[in-house]
């Protein structure tokens, strides 16, 4: 079958089957990187459900990864070639850039609380749709919960405060 058939975006063998390009790629790579990390994982102990080792964690994470890059793959056979393809989000991917860069950069200096309330907010507005007060909300949410979980949960050391925020004294 020629590919102005297809779509353009898919594969086509036949009339039967079409593949979803894109699909296909992403569900393979999410697929191939979890067996790496799983495969790595089992160089580390395991321990077991209730003394987890260090390689616990990312075998499961590993084998879950795998799972849903299947699944994606899957998705895509099904899909075939009558997916509309949406535009490149620029956008999005430039917001979402910054802000781990922000992150990366200023979290030492600034703290880790106004980190991870302006990165929230530079990501919150990655959506055209969002708007001030919910990009507002989203930030605090998650600068309260990241605090709750990172800071005091796991006693990360890294200070709430950075020094470039610290006045006198």
């Amino acid at each position: 079958m020629p590919a102005a058939n297809c779509g353009g975006r898919s594969f086509c063998w036949g009339a039967a089957v079409r593949i979803s390009r894109d699909d296909l790629f992403a569900g393979g790579l999410f697929a191939v990187l979890g067996l790496f990390f799983a495969l790595e994982a089992l160089n580390y102990d395991l321990g077991t459900p209730f003394r987890m080792g260090p390689g616990f964690l990312p075998l499961v994470l590993g084998c879950t990864l795998v799972a849903l890059g299947l699944a994606v793959a899957f998705q895509g056979l099904r899909k075939g070639a009558d997916a509309r393809k949406d535009p490149v989000a620029w956008r999005a991917i430039g917001l979402i850039t910054l802000s781990v860069l922000f992150f990366a950069l200023a979290v030492r200096g600034l703290g880790f609380v106004p980190t991870i309330f302006v990165s929230v907010l530079i990501t919150a507005f990655a959506s055209t749709s969002t708007r001030l007060p919910g990009a507002l909300a989203i930030a605090l949410g998650l600068t309260l919960l990241s605090t709750l979980v990172f800071v005091i949960g796991l006693r990360m050391q890294v200070p709430m405060i950075g020094p470039w925020l610290r006045f006198g004294g």
